[in-house]
């Protein structure tokens, strides 16, 4: 049901679910009136082990979906689609038994081994993957093989269609192929009966009252009819069958797919339909900047950041600046984190326009947590390294002794945090840590800093502790640039350039161990 929103207020909004929604209502007006249902679509091809940008696409289709249930009461319909009778073209390298793939190449991926023997078909086990990824976010949304679509004869009618504009279709797609490439080119791809392999070999003939066509296989005449499976198409007239057949109304698309989208729009046009409403998203790039890759494997993948964090902090990842590339890799986890935290302690004193602007209402539908934030995730792996905790219940009982009031039960998200960074300081962090060592003149300032903190206590305010701090700074030398101070501090005592604010670290810590820890790095490292 739509729910209860001041309508000045999203007509007005430039939140990008808002921007796209209202765009959907506006350009398919007359196809959702006459359905009487919105469907948005997410494709994904099973080549290699389903990434994190697929995730994405599914994540921010869901966005859409939350701000359009703001605006009509039209059921909507999220089709996940598996591009799964494509012919695997490459072994992927993050899988085992690449023997098993390599024998199997350019047979459709629901036809090839699993690596994993796990499932049937290594178009199944990555198809059972991503659903398994999907229903752990709780997404709502319909899963569509092409194996199955095809082969039960559901895209029949709209391939007669294809066939019959045959001609048309060739003149939108052959201007953009090379010489060669024209010259064996077909929308449609026949099965091979004896191989079973994808072909891609020219057209001899075609009999469109039958629904066949007869290629040319090196040499011998191939009959095949292009129903019930017995053909898929080329991809870019495809992806146009689909937005046909499905009746498409949104869809979302990656950077480099945008002069696909131009063809398939060209081509479902032709067909007698108009296109679906778009949005193109840039990518996202592992740390080297390279484009991250089903087949290479590389940046960080979904089931990793769920072992370092929620699935929300994912969300809101994926939420922020979709028109812009980002790197994702493991080291990107914590401030990812600390900006959801960030933004759900802002959203308790946010009215409902600034609410509808802030990412973490369309991370929880409108439904942001209310549970205070009692530190940091970035401070949080300072605590599991300085108190050497290797266990949840051993860091909640360091954070009670200095907060006792602290009832875990009344902390959910911060109760999932602890065992976060536990895992991420663990795996990620402790191998590269390089702690610097101190000159005579930087050691003397770090004794200045024991000194005086000897004359604190724990009952202190973290604003007076920080003060303190800054005051010694000032006094040995760095009364002109305190950043450095603290770059000290924290490269001397946590092995980084960047930290936690200090004063709100040692009123968790503790005067005394905060003065052992800092005598302790100044004289061992």
């Amino acid at each position: 049901m739509k729910q209860s929103i001041n309508k000045t207020i999203i007509d007005n909004t430039n939140a990008w679910p808002f921007v796209e929604a209202k765009k959907i209502l506006k350009e398919r007006k007359q196809y959702i009136e006459k359905k009487n249902k919105i469907i948005l679509q997410t494709g994904y091809g099973p080549s290699g082990l389903p990434h994190i940008g697929t995730f994405g696409e599914v994540a921010r289709t869901s966005m859409v979906v939350n701000a359009l249930n703001m605006l009509t009461d039209i059921p909507k319909e999220i089709i996940t689609f598996s591009d799964d009778m494509d012919g695997l073209r490459k072994v992927p390298d993050n899988v085992p038994n690449k023997d098993l793939l390599e024998k199997s190449l350019n047979k459709p991926l629901t036809k090839v081994p699993d690596p994993f023997k796990k499932f049937s078909s290594f178009g199944e086990h990555n198809n059972e993957k991503l659903k398994n990824f999907l229903n752990e976010f709780g997404f709502k949304y319909t899963f569509k093989s092409s194996t199955s679509l095809y082969s039960s004869g559901q895209f029949n009618d709209t391939l007669k269609l294809v066939l019959q504009n045959y001609k048309g279709i060739m003149d939108i797609i052959i201007p953009t192929l090379g010489k060669e490439r024209q010259k064996t080119y077909s929308p449609f791809l026949p099965i091979c009966p004896d191989t079973g392999k994808v072909l891609e070999i020219p057209v001899i003939e075609i009999d469109e009252s039958k629904s066949k066509i007869v290629f040319d296989n090196n040499g011998e005449k191939l009959e095949k009819s292009i129903l019930n499976g017995e053909c898929k198409l080329q991809w870019k007239v495809d992806w146009a069958m689909r937005w046909y057949a499905l009746d498409v109304d949104f869809e979302m698309y990656g950077k480099d797919l945008i002069e696909s989208a131009i063809l398939s729009t060209k081509i479902i046009n032709l067909l007698g339909k108009r296109n679906p409403s778009g949005f193109a998203y840039e990518l996202f790039l592992d740390e080297k900047g390279e484009k991250i890759s089903k087949s290479k494997g590389n940046g960080i993948t979904i089931d990793q950041w769920l072992e370092f964090a929620s699935p929300e902090s994912l969300s809101l990842f994926m939420y922020q600046n979709p028109k812009r590339a980002k790197k994702l890799y493991k080291e990107v986890v914590p401030k990812a984190v600390d900006e959801y935290l960030d933004l759900i302690d802002k959203s308790k004193k946010q009215n409902e326009k600034q609410l509808i602007l802030n990412p973490v209402w369309h991370v929880h539908n409108g439904k942001v947590p209310k549970e205070e934030m009692i530190m940091t995730f970035s401070m949080l792996l300072n605590l599991v390294e300085t108190s050497n905790a290797d266990s949840k219940d051993l860091l909640w009982k360091f954070v009670k002794k200095y907060k006792p009031t602290i009832k875990e039960e009344n902390f959910p998200i911060f109760d999932r945090l602890i065992e976060y960074s536990i895992k991420f300081f663990n795996e990620v962090i402790k191998e590269n840590k390089k702690y610097k060592k101190p000159n005579n003149n930087e050691k003397k300032a770090l004794e200045a800093l024991i000194k005086t903190l000897a004359d604190c206590n724990d009952k202190m305010l973290p604003e007076e502790i920080q003060t303190k701090i800054y005051s010694v700074g000032k006094e040995n030398g760095y009364n002109d640039n305190l950043r450095d101070w603290f770059k000290l501090i924290y490269e001397v005592v946590f092995g980084d350039e960047n930290g936690p604010r200090m004063g709100f670290f040692i009123s968790f810590f503790g005067i005394k161990e905060t003065k052992e820890l800092i005598s302790e790095k100044i004289n061992n490292v």
